[in-house]
């Protein structure tokens, strides 16, 4: 290893050791590895060519990878072996694996949910694709500046991104607008723009290195580079148009679609990555096989989310227009491929396309759509129409063409039956499945937590790391004061690491001894992050008026980006700051209670975060949470959890033990029931003089005295409109987080919870929901050479 990454120094970057940077040994290191990794990647993919195995195609608009040296070293088993090297080197392998940028690839657990289910994929060895978009700034880089919200660009592509391979004989052409005409039976669509989708593919390697499956990303390159005619002419903006939009594709994750413009650049977005994916997979199915009618038996093609939704018209497209395929059996044959994820139970989430806009970028999908819809309505009269009020609505076009369609916990999955999709369901009662979110304890135990990690391990061996069940024995430990001990040991390593990186980063001073109360998600009003800050400011006010009661001091801690278009998360994020900003400078409490906003969440931050956490916030509306797995990180690394009966909380809380879990809140049935009562919100703020009081000093500008008038709208939508119901739920969550601060006085008994959450989480690793899905949907397996090579 050291032989190699000097031989990586000198020759890949042209350095010796004596003038090498942070940058150049991280690079160096990250070849070695990259070397490694190959041999276990190569032969996985050929393996899977030879036998003609079925593989899952799973297409997402995020991927969100996070830093991967680290993850690499872990994986394949080599992180002694990097640090001993790099200590003879005199160099520190800590440092330098921190350096690396984190890939600008997803924005929260759309993403990461991705990431995870790749790296199971990988370690359970069933042969797979990622595709996704090749983002040039990603998301934004979140900034704050007097409090608000600020974008900046990502700049994760300034530096060489070593894992990936660029695949320049890997090219597709994608069209868009343009008009289609009909001869001799078939359908011909003229483009008026066009574009070449490339390919750029990462390595994901599973545990010790058994397989490897690749994540392929897909860059835009103009189709003309350059007009030199245009631009001896003068027009120098038309010399580089098809260039600007090649760019333009690929540039933002998420662009602001609040605009005409915004839309039309995220469909193109979504067909663009989609559209290469399919004609992709299509290609790999015909190296080995000369029928297409036998593509569902080889490709399981997985939409997570609306936003490949169009993978259903673009597959019908190519087996009619490309291979003459009657467009009846294209429908069926499209269905067998196709598996779809419903992540949300939001109206606003299910992605709806102006039909104009849509027939205007993709005039032969919005064709095949209308054929699709008259096929499913001969045979369903009564069914929901993909085309609606002037709608393309990629939801109900996704439930159609799938075969399976899946929520993402055992609550979300029910209320997709009776809400959004209820009469499809209805119609469909089989098509309908759960598969119950997961993480990979690989990173989100194994590599984020060593000290927690070292101990299981010391403990119960390291059966764990591929079985999560296994953690179940600890559960034995419960009642053991020297174990439980080790175990709050290995919490407080944690905490004070994150107590030192919040102090270098923000200049804030943290009691390690204080609990660590955490909410890290986007911002939006359902993750209801407003709800956690008007409790802060409420027990702030307690703290001031007793300051002689026995107080649990507190760090609250926030993470997360609002959409840039999101006004009221936005306003949501100032007054989080704002409200910072006074309580960490009052005398009188500053021992007892702090409030830290880091900006720029992301994937690293979270691995600081998790780790420390004494209290995890799963606070949604009951019935808004899909799932969460943020819950599931937090729980896994022994934080208790304070939340609603919403998503995986649920079960969760099942795992557990209903004693080990802070519930508080409304039921899904009861916040609909709630709703239907007028008046809801201000009969709970006047039954609530707590309340009352919180929203008082916010409208009077305790927290802005500059701008007094600041947060008026806010505290009017709350008494007019609080559709998310925070101020129904605002006193029993009160009450719910003294009882936690009751509990956290007496540390023996907070062990026992927090060791039991740790020992409890089996059920939510990723490789669990991975067999569900390959047993449930995919009909795939692991590939057989992998259990010869473990023996």
């Amino acid at each position: 290893m050291k032989d190699d990454i000097l031989r990586h120094l000198r020759y890949g970057l042209g350095k010796d050791a004596a003038h090498s940077s942070v940058y150049d040994w991280r690079m160096a290191l990250s070849r070695a590895l990259r070397d490694r990794m190959v041999d276990h990647w190569i032969p996985s993919t050929q393996a899977a060519y030879t036998d003609n195995s079925k593989r899952v195609y799973y297409l997402s608009m995020e991927f969100l990878i996070g830093r991967l040296v680290e993850d690499m070293a872990s994986n394949l088993g080599l992180v002694e072996e990097a640090r001993a090297a790099l200590a003879e080197l005199d160099q520190d392998y800590d440092v330098i694996v921190k350096d690396e940028p984190d890939a600008a690839l997803g924005n929260g657990g759309l993403g990461r949910l991705a990431a995870c289910f790749m790296d199971s994929l990988a370690t359970l060895a069933i042969p797979a694709m990622g595709y996704g978009i090749r983002y040039e700034h990603g998301l934004f880089e979140q900034d704050f500046v007097e409090g608000q919200q600020v974008e900046r660009p990502e700049t994760w592509l300034q530096q060489d991104h070593i894992w990936e391979f660029e695949r320049p004989e890997v090219q597709y052409m994608i069209r868009f607008g343009g008009h289609v005409e009909h001869h001799d039976g078939r359908a011909h669509w003229h483009p008026g723009e066009t574009v070449i989708a490339t390919a750029f593919d990462t390595p994901v390697i599973g545990w010790k290195g058994r397989w490897g499956n690749t994540l392929r990303l897909w860059a835009a390159l103009p189709v003309k580079v350059f007009d030199l005619a245009s631009f001896n002419r003068g027009d120098y903006l038309a010399a580089s148009r098809s260039e600007s939009l090649a760019r333009t594709i690929c540039r933002v994750l998420y662009p602001d679609d609040t605009t005409e413009t915004g839309k039309e650049l995220r469909l193109k977005q979504e067909y663009f990555f989609t559209a290469a994916s399919i004609q992709d997979l299509i290609r790999r199915f015909l190296t080995n096989n000369a029928d297409i009618r036998d593509l569902a038996d080889h490709a399981a093609i997985q939409l997570n989310d609306t936003h490949p939704a169009i993978a259903g018209p673009e597959l019908i497209r190519l087996l009619v227009d490309d291979h003459g395929m009657a467009m009846a059996e294209a429908v069926t044959l499209a269905r067998r491929c196709l598996g779809y994820t419903n992540h949300t139970l939001l109206p606003e989430a299910l992605e709806r396309w102006p039909e104009w806009l849509f027939g205007r970028v993709l005039p032969r999908h919005l064709e095949i759509v209308r054929e699709i819809e008259a096929e499913h309505q001969r045979r369903f009269p009564d069914s929901p129409k993909i085309l609606d009020s002037g709608n393309v609505c990629m939801g109900e076009l996704a439930f159609i063409m799938a075969h399976k369609v899946n929520g993402v916990s055992a609550l979300h999955t029910e209320l997709v039956k009776k809400t959004v999709f209820a009469d499809l369901h209805r119609i469909h009662p089989t098509r309908i499945v759960n598969e119950t979110n997961g993480i990979t304890q690989r990173r989100w135990l194994h590599t984020c937590n060593p000290a927690l990690s070292r101990l299981i391990t010391d403990t119960i061996g390291d059966g764990w790391i591929t079985d999560l069940d296994q953690l179940s024995r600890l559960r034995a430990k419960s009642g053991d004061p020297a174990f439980k001990e080790a175990f709050m040991g290995a919490k407080r390593v944690n905490k004070e690491r994150l107590s030192n990186w919040v102090n270098a980063h923000m200049g804030i001073a943290l009691d390690p001894d204080a609990m660590f109360d955490v909410q890290i998600k986007r911002i939006h009003e359902y993750k209801r992050q407003l709800m956690n800050v008007l409790e802060t400011i409420a027990l702030w006010m307690d703290m001031r008026a007793h300051p002689n009661l026995d107080w649990t001091p507190r760090v609250k801690i926030f993470g997360g980006k609002a959409a840039p278009g999101y006004h009221t998360a936005k306003e949501i994020i100032r007054l989080i700051n704002d409200v910072a900003e006074v309580i960490n400078a009052d005398p009188a409490t500053k021992d007892l209670l702090k409030v830290v906003y880091p900006p720029n969440y992301n994937v690293t931050m979270a691995e600081v975060l998790i780790p420390a956490a004494d209290l995890s916030e799963q606070i949604s509306t009951a019935g808004k949470e899909a799932s969460g797995t943020g819950n599931m990180k937090f729980a896994l690394n022994g934080a208790l959890t304070i939340g609603t009966l919403d998503g995986a909380n649920v079960e969760i809380r099942e795992h557990v033990g209903y004693e080990n879990f802070f519930l508080f809140g409304l039921t899904a049935e009861q916040v609909v029931e709630r709703r239907k009562t007028p008046g809801y919100a201000r009969a709970a703020i006047g039954a609530s003089p707590r309340l009352q009081e919180v929203l008082r000093l916010i409208f009077e500008g305790r927290f802005c005295p500059q701008d007094p008038g600041r947060y008026h709208g806010l505290i009017g939508m709350l008494y007019d409109h609080d559709y998310f119901l925070v101020t129904c739920d605002f006193d029993t969550y009160f009450d719910t987080q003294r009882r936690a601060d009751e509990a956290f006085k007496h540390p023996r008994n907070w062990a026992a919870m927090a060791l039991t959450n740790t020992a409890s989480m089996g059920f939510f690793s990723s490789d669990r929901t991975i067999r569900g899905y390959a047993e449930d949907i995919w009909q795939v397996s692991s590939h057989p050479g992998v259990a010869e090579a473990a023996e």
